[in-house]
C-alpha cells in the first residue's frame, strides 16, 4: 500500500479536501502576508482593524442580500459558544430542534441543561436523513441546521411559522456555500473554518429585526447572564466594528479576503453554483461506481458543501484515504463517530470542482491497486 504512487498528472491541482478546517486559497495567505502583516499585532479597537471587521459586516450583507433592519454581529467562540448565547439570550422558554446527525444535537444538549427554560422539543430522524419542523404551541424558537457536517445531509431553510417565534439556523458548515434567502430566518449563524477560508474561533450570526427585538426583550427581564455570552455587548461592540474579547487578527483578514472575492465572483448566485458543480461531480461518479455509492440516499437530501460516499465492504475506505494522504490529498477520512466505511469529501467555494473530478480518478486509481 504505502508504495503506491499517484501519477502527478491525474491529482487534483490542490488536495485539500477537509471539512473544518477547510482549503485557503493560496491569494488569501499571500494577502495575509502582504497587506494583512501591518495589521498583525496591533490593537482591535483602532481604525485599521475595525475597517477589516466592517468590510466583514458590510461583504457579508451583501453576500447574502440582507434586508434592513438585519445586523451582522460577531464574537470570540465559534459555533460552540453561539449555542451557550442563544440559550442565555434567545430563547424565551421553550424551543423545537432537528437532530440528524452529530451537530445538529448540540444546541438541544445546551437548552436541556439550562434550568432557566423548558423541556425542548427534539425531532429526529435517521442519520442520512434530515426531519422535518413542525409548528407547535409555546415553541418561541425553532432551531434547524442547514448542513449536517458529519453526514453530508443539507436541508433547505423555511421559516417555520408566523407566530411571533423565530428561526435560528445553524449554517456552520452551509453558509456561504448552500442558497438560502434572508426572509427565512431570524439567526442564520457560522463560523469562518469552512465555506469562508478561515481559521476558526469566530462566530459570525445574522440578525433579523425581531430577533434584535427578542434580544432586547430578554435583556430587560433581569435573566443572568454572563458577559462573555451577552448578546446587548455582542450587538453593541458589532455595531461599532470591533469585537468584545480581542480576535485572531489573521482570522478576520483571511475572512474578510475571502468574502470580497465571493462577491466579486457574483456573490451567493457563483458560491452556489460552484459548490453544485462540485457536487454534481462527486456523485455522478460515484452512482456510477462499482463500488462507491452516495451515503446520503436522496438525492434532494445530498449536501453540496459536504460529501458522503460509502465503500463496498470489499474496499477498505480507510486504506484508500491513506494512500491518498500519502500522495498529498488530504482529509477525506470520515466523521469518526459515524463509524462509517466511507470517505467525507468537502466541496466549499473555494475548492475548484475540477479538483473533486481529478480527486474521483485518483480514487478509481487507488482501488485498482489496493
Amino acid at each position: 500500500m504505502a508504495d503506491i504512487v499517484i501519477p502527478a498528472d491525474i491529482k487534483p491541482a490542490d488536495g485539500r479536501f477537509g471539512c473544518g478546517p477547510s482549503k485557503v486559497r493560496p491569494e488569501q495567505l499571500s494577502a495575509l502576508a502582504g497587506a494583512g502583516a501591518s495589521i498583525m499585532g496591533t490593537s482591535h479597537r483602532q481604525k485599521p482593524v475595525k475597517d477589516m471587521v466592517g468590510r466583514v459586516r458590510a461583504g457579508l450583507s451583501e453576500l447574502f442580500s440582507l434586508p434592513e433592519g438585519y445586523e451582522v454581529v460577531l464574537g470570540n467562540g465559534g459555533t460552540t459558544a453561539f449555542w451557550d448565547i442563544a440559550a442565555f439570550g434567545l430563547v424565551r422558554e421553550k424551543s423545537q430542534h432537528l437532530q440528524f446527525g452529530e451537530f445538529s444535537s448540540k444546541f438541544a444538549t445546551v437548552v436541556k441543561k439550562a434550568p432557566w427554560l423548558g423541556e425542548p422539543t427534539v425531532i429526529k430522524s435517521e442519520v442520512g436523513s434530515h426531519p422535518t419542523a413542525v409548528a407547535e404551541d409555546g415553541v418561541d424558537v425553532y432551531a434547524l441546521t442547514h448542513n449536517e457536517t458529519s453526514t453530508g445531509v443539507a436541508m433547505p431553510i423555511k421559516r417555520v411559522a408566523d407566530d411571533g417565534s423565530l428561526v435560528l439556523v445553524d449554517a456552520t458548515s452551509g453558509a456561504g456555500g448552500l442558497p438560502v434567502s434572508a426572509e427565512e430566518f431570524d439567526v442564520y449563524y457560522f463560523a469562518p473554518q469552512k465555506s469562508f477560508a478561515s481559521d476558526g474561533g469566530l462566530w459570525i450570526a445574522l440578525f433579523s429585526p425581531a430577533a434584535l427585538a427578542r434580544v432586547e426583550e430578554i435583556s430587560a427581564s433581569g435573566r443572568y447572564v454572563p458577559e462573555f455570552f451577552s448578546l446587548p455587548v455582542a450587538i453593541d461592540n458589532s455595531t461599532k466594528n470591533q469585537t468584545y474579547n480581542t480576535p485572531a487578527l489573521a482570522t478576520l483578514f483571511l475572512l474578510a479576503d475571502q468574502i470580497d472575492w465571493m462577491n466579486s465572483q457574483g456573490g451567493l448566485a457563483w458560491t452556489t453554483a460552484r459548490t453544485a458543480d462540485s457536487a454534481s461531480r462527486l456523485y455522478n461518479w460515484a452512482e456510477k461506481s462499482s463500488y462507491a455509492t452516495p451515503f446520503v440516499t436522496d438525492p434532494a437530501q445530498r449536501s453540496n458543501v459536504v460529501g458522503t460516499i460509502d465503500f463496498d465492504e470489499s474496499v477498505d475506505a480507510a486504506a484508500v484515504a491513506k494512500v491518498l494522504r500519502a500522495n498529498g490529498i488530504v482529509d477525506t477520512e470520515p466523521y469518526r463517530k459515524l463509524g462509517r466505511n466511507q470517505l467525507r469529501i468537502a466541496m466549499f467555494p473555494a475548492i475548484d470542482p475540477a479538483d473533486v473530478e481529478a480527486l474521483t480518478g485518483c480514487v478509481d486509481y487507488v482501488v485498482e491497486r489496493l
